[in-house]
């Protein structure tokens, strides 16, 4: 695989810094320095210093006169800042800066805390929950054709029922899906060409520390909460993305458990490698991965069910973080009836970012590109006009 992140440099003649040949030639001499000389206009240096001593003086004496002028007789008091609730620190989430380096030529399984640091929680950085109609402006969703290309995608991400697990958690339903409509709108500002639909990503399979009664490290969340949320996503032009943590299970049983829901026109399906972890390995302590034909199952079971439901295509979103996340990755390629996204996750600061989404996305054979964005953990956020710059612009915006 060519490297991808090379870059070149102009060295300048001679030895380099710090090898045998430099630290033998010794240093240069210091070459005498030049200090400046004041012009010849100026008085001589005591009468100079007496004039300064005159200004300094009264200077001084302005000062005081000044500041003891009496001020208004009344003071205002500064209008109160109206709070905005900060949502609870999440869980952390893959580090970018720790697994870049680690990206080519890497074993599959990886202990976590090898590559994963912890972060400094930051703020989360969201607008006020205001009292506009949940709908705003936002695109109907589509009855026929594919989303994509012609819509963007932007989803909040996480799990109902626990907050430190992605913004989802964080805040009821209802304001959630403002804040979703109200970062939509961002969107839809930096790039009026492209209709924004705004979406849930549930965590539909979580994955555990503890192996439960089948031994697949997997809790499964209620289908009550996910069709809470999707009924509520379908009312209001929403889409819902059921996201899968696949533990030591299989794509083709997980994707089992919630067919019933992909079965819904507003419902798509996202695939989370780092949790699919193989024989004698835990979630959580190693970082996973799926091969290819994995994820080309997915794309022909979302087909399948389009197919028979006789609605659009879906659209199926991959996370990673890792090149070995994914196995033999050039050998994925468009299905007809679903649509393929390479979401690059992680979290770091932006030039980190949009190295790593080079050569996740960029510079790999995907069919539409993703990223995700860390409301904590990326400091400084980058804006939606940055993220639209990045090449390609991503099709699907992710926010945890």
């Amino acid at each position: 695989m060519p490297s991808r992140l090379s870059a070149g440099s102009t060295r300048s003649p001679g030895p380099q810094p710090f090898s045998s040949a430099w630290l033998a030639g010794g240093t240069e001499a210091e070459q005498p320095r030049n200090h400046a000389r004041p012009p010849g206009w100026l008085p001589e240096g005591r009468t100079l210093n007496a004039a300064l001593v005159v200004l300094i003086t009264v200077a001084t004496a302005l000062f005081t006169l000044l500041g003891n002028r009496p001020g208004p007789t009344t003071s205002e008091t500064p209008a109160p800042v109206p709070a905005v609730a900060a949502p609870a620190n999440g869980a952390d989430p893959p580090q970018v800066a720790s697994t870049i380096s680690q990206m080519s030529e890497v074993p599959t399984a990886v202990p976590m805390q090898a590559t994963v640091a912890a972060p400094t929680p930051a703020p989360t950085v969201i607008a006020a929950i205001g009292a506009q109609d949940v709908n705003g402006d936002s695109p109907s969703i589509p009855t026929s054709g594919p989303l994509l290309p012609d819509y963007r995608i932007v989803t909040f991400y996480g799990h109902p029922h626990d907050p430190n697990m992605g913004i989802v958690g964080e805040y009821a339903m209802e304001d959630l899906a403002t804040m979703i409509r109200s970062q939509a709108d961002d969107y839809t500002a930096a790039d009026p060409s492209r209709p924004v639909i705004p979406a849930f990503e549930l965590i539909a399979t979580v994955a555990q520390r503890v192996p439960g009664a089948d031994g697949t490290y997997i809790l499964d969340t209620d289908h009550e909460t996910l069709k809470t949320y999707i009924d509520y996503a379908a009312e209001h032009d929403m889409l819902v993305f059921l996201d899968l943590q696949i533990g030591r299970g299989t794509v083709q049983d997980e994707i089992e458990k919630v067919r019933d829901l992909l079965a819904l026109p507003n419902v798509h399906l996202a695939l989370d490698p780092e949790f699919a972890v193989a024989e004698g390995e835990v979630p959580g302590e190693y970082i996973g991965s799926v091969p290819a034909e994995s994820i080309a199952y997915a794309q022909k079971t979302l087909a399948d069910i389009s197919a028979e439901a006789g609605i659009p295509p879906k659209v199926l979103i991959v996370h990673q973080f890792r090149e070995d996340m994914i196995r033999d990755k050039q050998t994925l390629e468009p299905y007809p009836g679903v649509q393929l996204v390479i979401d690059a996750d992680g979290y770091g600061a932006p030039e980190l970012k949009t190295a790593v989404y080079n050569f996740l996305v960029r510079d790999e054979p995907i069919e539409f590109a993703g990223v995700k964005i860390f409301f904590k953990q990326d400091v400084p956020l980058l804006t939606p006009q940055e993220i639209l710059a990045l090449v390609p612009p991503p099709d699907v915006i992710i926010y945890q």
